[in-house]
């Protein structure tokens, strides 16, 4: 297909029917999308570098359990798969404490019932989406074939098929990158030096490895099913997420090199034994497969990633984590990317001129969230492996629940604005959020509130100092002469 025909192709009304768009990646974000532009009438090719996970085990131990909340949903609902996906899932209604004793304690998400999260194998909700993505004529899926680089300005992507070694080059109308953090495209995009594309990529000092609790001999679950377990210990911590078969993933979030222990020094059987016995007594009762587990599995960074432009004129488009991708702290990585999919498919509804402007007004809307989302999610690291523990944190989320509870349509934390207001854009989520958070410490440590007291008069006192410090935060950019 010659340059000229590809601009040729009508793109209003009749928006993408019998185009054919390239989609490099099969994972969630790329699944997901390939789905949706089936269901608009595309024809669309899909190339995965692994193999069908429906066929083969490809976790390795290297993926983080996933949070299904209402970001995803929405994208579900888009798609028709809502109800599919909901058997997937187990809620979990809050953070289930533990602490150095094997104490627990559970602090809920939200004050309003209706609101959790829920646990879902990240390789049932993938296949899923593959088998959905198949049942359209106009879809097809190829595995085991690793992009290696993408001629953005022709449109065309070199693949390498890993079965017969061969090389081919493949072109399309336009091509999606949703090929993870390791982005072939980005990596094109950065060293084809064509146009001025921003690129940062900053990793955690922390890791992660993945563990395992297995369940009880009758199937059932050894600790509370409908929690998300975290062993927060200041520096580092633990947490386990439920599965359906009984058993819980179970990560470890530990610095490579500081502190007494690190994944530097965790080398032996003695010292892992050690570190668990001192700082997860009751998790190492209920994990007696620790060592098979975190000497079999690989240790994994943590980084975010941010990009700009995501998009190259007309020809090529970066999403879901090949655009932006964060830790996971927040759990909003794959909510994240399924949105991704939700707010490109309004701005298909626009039936803009070309693909340029359509690519340009998804990345003008959608950059600034996917930058508050990420910086969010690192807020959050810090939060869950230290604060949630600490006595003014519990004081502010006993306070934040009964304010939900209480006032269900007049306050939501920032934790319920990032995670349950699909509707509500991350940096928006963020701004007022940080307010509300900065609000309530200010009025707690000036005496200027008390838990105990008059929920109705808390409320307003809160309100009134949220706006003070977004007014603040607006007239004053310079973070120096923000209200402390």
């Amino acid at each position: 297909m010659n340059e000229q025909t590809k601009k040729d192709l009508s793109f209003g009304e009749d928006l993408g029917e019998a185009q054919n768009i390239l989609i490099i990646g099969a994972g969630l974000c790329g699944s997901l999308l390939a789905l949706r532009l089936a269901q608009r009438g595309y024809n669309v090719s899909v190339y995965e570098m692994r193999p069908d996970l429906r066929k083969v085990d490809i976790s390795a131990g290297r993926s983080i359990n996933l949070a299904l909340s209402d970001r995803g949903i929405k994208a579900m609902k888009l798609v028709g798969l809502e109800n599919k996906v909901k058997a997937l899932c187990i809620p979990m209604n809050g953070r289930m404490i533990h602490d150095e004793h094997g104490n627990t304690f559970q602090s809920n998400y939200s004050g309003r019932d209706h609101e959790y999260i829920n646990s879902i194998s990240r390789g049932d909700l993938n296949a899923l989406l593959l088998d959905e993505a198949e049942k359209h004529e106009n879809v097809n899926i190829y595995f085991n074939k690793k992009c290696k680089s993408v001629d953005f300005e022709k449109t065309t992507a070199l693949f390498k098929d890993y079965n017969t070694k061969d090389e081919f080059v493949e072109d399309a109308d336009i091509i999606i990158a949703a090929d993870g953090a390791g982005s072939a495209m980005r990596k094109s995009y950065y060293l084809g030096k064509k146009f001025l594309f921003s690129f940062s990529q900053a990793y955690l000092t922390h890791g992660y490895k993945e563990l395992s609790i297995l369940p009880k001999p009758n199937g059932d679950y050894k600790i509370h099913k409908n929690a998300l377990h975290i062993w927060p210990r200041g520096s580092f911590m633990l947490i386990a997420l439920p599965n359906l078969d009984g058993s819980f993933t179970v990560t470890l979030f530990l610095s490579y090199e500081e502190g007494p222990y690190n994944f530097n020094n965790l080398i032996t059987e003695d010292i892992v034994l050690e570190f668990f016995q001192k700082e997860f007594p009751d998790a190492l009762a209920v994990m007696p497969n620790l060592l098979d587990d975190f000497f079999k599995n690989p240790t994994a960074p943590l980084g975010t990633i941010k990009c700009s432009p995501w998009h190259y004129k007309g020809n090529t488009l970066l999403m879901g984590d090949a655009a932006h991708a964060i830790v996971p702290f927040y759990g909003q990585g794959m909510n994240a990317s399924f949105e991704d999919v939700v707010e490109f498919d309004k701005i298909l509804d626009q039936k803009l001129d070309n693909w340029e402007a359509t690519f340009k007004t998804y990345e003008s809307t959608r950059k600034k969230d996917t930058d508050a989302i990420a910086d969010l999610a690192i807020d959050n690291f810090h939060e869950m492996k230290g604060h949630v523990n600490h006595a003014v944190f519990k004081e502010k989320r006993k306070l934040e629940m009964a304010l939900e509870k209480t006032f269900p349509s007049e306050y939501s934390s920032k934790y319920s604005l990032v995670t349950f207001n699909e509707d509500i854009g991350y940096r928006e989520a963020m701004l007022r959020g940080r307010a509300q958070d900065k609000a309530i410490l200010n009025l707690l440590s000036d005496k200027k509130i008390d838990i105990n007291g008059d929920l109705k008069d808390i409320l307003e006192k809160v309100k009134q100092e949220t706006d003070a410090i977004l007014e603040d935060d607006i007239a004053l950019p310079n973070p120096s002469k923000r209200r402390e």
